[in-house]
């Protein structure tokens, strides 16, 4: 973990300005309560919206990085939440969750290899009273990618998406060699993740290299559009065959009482039910809107 390392290198000034935006009261509300989870070395800090580290012990090092880079903090608090906004539906389709907690997220942030540019971000919710006392308890709400660099994203942020779904089933098979009483008797499971997400994988960017990374919604006609429209559906549908694969093999682990492995199956399934609100919600549900507004026109 080199969170605090790599982010202790930036020069906020250095960084892109943020454009203003109109957040909704959702988005507003998780600004101001949340919290950050940073590594440094084998170390995970808990940071309050007001950066006071609430566990574990602080050392200098996040002491100095704290005091020296509020201004920093504060900005990627914003971008994360802009992000949050723009290119994602994680808030929205978990609204009931984080509105129970008061809107309190902890957002843990890995460091990509980057220099500190491009993070991965898991985001949690949890009750402020029990907040320290049953940490573990917190409820996952998903994942996102940020480049601190570069706001905008290529192709709406789908191959960041599709990357992931692809990575985390590895992680998933390291976990069941761990965690699993006997592996092998679900082999035919794995083998059916695996074909479906290198499926999805292989497909997706084919597609996608066939697309404009970015839409100029003015120069692009209808009959492209519906194109567009229709090849970024195709993409959501193996994300929905390779979902309901991942929902049998998590039905059959609570059948078999596979407790202390169904739980990483259960967060890859959020992740894969996240992604098919973000292609319906952001990008297909966006898309047609736009259709239909260019029908109307002529």
């Amino acid at each position: 973990m080199n969170e605090v390392e790599e982010l202790s290198k930036l020069d906020e000034k250095s960084l892109p300005p943020l454009k203003p935006i109109l957040l909704d009261d959702l988005h507003q509300n998780v600004l101001k309560n949340l919290y950050l989870e940073l590594g440094t070395g084998p170390v995970l800090y808990l940071l309050s919206p007001s950066y006071s580290v609430m566990s574990p012990t602080p050392n200098e090092t996040i002491n100095d990085f704290i005091s020296n880079k509020e201004n920093l903090l504060n900005y990627l608090k914003e971008y994360i939440v802009q992000n949050l906004a723009v290119y994602s539906v994680l808030l929205n389709v978990n609204s009931y969750f984080a509105e129970q907690n008061s809107c309190l997220v902890l957002a843990r942030l890995r460091e990509r290899d980057s220099g500190g540019r491009r993070f991965e971000i898991k985001f949690y919710t949890h009750s402020p009273r029990e907040l320290l006392t049953y940490y573990r308890d917190k409820i996952y709400i998903g994942r996102d990618f940020i480049d601190l660099f570069h706001f905008k994203r290529k192709y709406f942020g789908v191959k960041e998406i599709i990357v992931s779904a692809k990575d985390q089933y590895e992680v998933l098979l390291d976990k069941a060699e761990e965690k699993l009483n006997e592996p092998l008797e679900y082999k035919s499971f794995f083998q059916e993740i695996k074909e479906s997400a290198s499926e999805l994988r292989s497909e997706s960017f084919a597609i996608l290299q066939s697309l404009p990374p970015y839409l100029d919604f003015n120069k692009l006609r209808s009959k492209d559009l519906i194109e567009i429209n229709a090849q970024y559906r195709t993409i959501n549908h193996y994300l929905i065959e390779l979902t309901d694969v991942v929902a049998e093999f998590e039905n059959l682990l609570r059948f078999k009482k596979e407790s202390n492995f169904v739980r990483y199956v259960t967060k890859y399934k959020k992740d894969l039910a996240n992604a098919i609100s973000f292609f319906n919600i952001r990008i297909n549900g966006s898309l047609t809107d736009k259709i239909h507004n260019m029908r109307a026109r002529h």
